[in-house]
């Protein structure tokens, strides 16, 4: 059997459409590779965290990994407090006062309790040992997170210690994937007391990065010592600008497209578009297929799960049918 193949993954947010993430994931493992650090957004950060723990002397085999990623029970995500539970005004009141209508308690503790199975709970756990990475990104994960308090992306663990004067070891990892999943006025923000004190609200992170593919480059410019390749479930623009922010869509009712729609759908996702534009990014990026799915489609059908987890998976056979790890080297490095 021949050895795996080494690979930085890059997992873009997406909500429900993250189960595109979890075919795309199997399909590169079945391929041959297996992941040496992953970075999430939101949806991509659950799946992530799942991916990098399992990695962690490769206790899951692909079909493990499918079979456990897809016990996911979306239609529990939606778990409302007791206030949000009263018809038309708890949803208002959530979002006026700037909480969530959700806890988001199922999926922290879902994720909490598997990554418990695979001997992880803080990011001490998924410390590596690399001499080529900085001393603060030598994690199996990083996840990407929005600060609306100090008005920045932080990528934790790398930041725990710059931004907030904590120990990014003994940071529980389920913790910072419920921060980068926390939709605003959807799911309830997180909070994080650093050490001086400053008490900062998280939300998800793909309000300022959605797809974060660059996150794992190497910062000193140098060649690449392994592919490092992105899955997006991000819709194509500008024919999917209804698709980012399903929200948004009534907005089309007032003209298409409106300009708002597009003011704020290109405030979130301008800067992965632009990086997706350039070759040397579209080249290792595998885009799945979604538009079945909405992002908030928590009410998804087990044949829908299906269908699109076969969607991510045959996206990456088609993806690494056409990869050349030479040629990409050759032309881009």
């Amino acid at each position: 059997m021949a050895e795996p193949k080494p690979a930085d993954l890059v997992l873009s947010g997406g909500g429900v459409k993250g189960i595109g993430l979890v075919g795309a994931v199997v399909g590169l493992m079945d391929g041959g590779y297996r992941a040496q650090r992953v970075s999430g957004t939101s949806a991509g950060s659950i799946v992530g965290a799942i991916v990098a723990a399992a990695s962690m002397g490769d206790q899951l085999s692909p079909e493990e990994v499918k079979e456990l990623a897809l016990q996911l029970d979306y239609h529990k995500f939606t778990d409302p407090g007791v206030v949000e539970r009263l018809p038309v005004v708890g949803p208002s009141w959530a979002v006026l006062r700037g909480s969530g209508i959700y806890k988001g308690d199922y999926a922290h503790d879902w994720v909490r309790s598997q990554l418990k199975n695979l001997g992880v709970g803080t990011f001490g756990d998924l410390a590596i040992r690399d001499e080529n990475l900085p001393p603060e990104q030598r994690y199996k994960l990083v996840v990407t997170v929005a600060d609306v308090t100090t008005g920045q992306l932080v990528r934790l663990p790398w930041d725990y210690h710059r931004v907030y004067g904590l120990d990014p070891d003994e940071q529980s990892v389920a913790d910072a994937v419920r921060a980068s999943m926390a939709i605003p006025f959807f799911f309830r923000p997180v909070t994080l007391r650093g050490s001086t004190g400053l008490t900062s609200t998280l939300v998800d992170g793909g309000i300022l990065s959605n797809f974060p593919i660059d996150s794992l480059d190497r910062p000193d410019g140098r060649k690449p010592r392994w592919p490092s390749f992105g899955v997006t479930v991000l819709p194509n623009l500008p024919e999917g600008n209804d698709k980012v922010i399903p929200a948004l869509a009534p907005l089309r009712m007032l003209g298409a497209p409106h300009l708002l729609e597009g003011v704020i759908t290109t405030a979130l996702v301008g800067r992965d578009q632009a990086y997706l534009n350039e070759p040397w990014v579209n080249a290792r990026a595998i885009r799945v297929d979604s538009t079945d799915v909405g992002f908030l489609d928590f009410d998804i059908s087990d044949n829908e799960i299906e269908a699109l987890y076969a969607k991510g998976y045959a996206a990456a056979e088609k993806f690494l049918a056409a990869w050349d790890w030479d040629a990409y080297l050759d032309r881009f490095r």
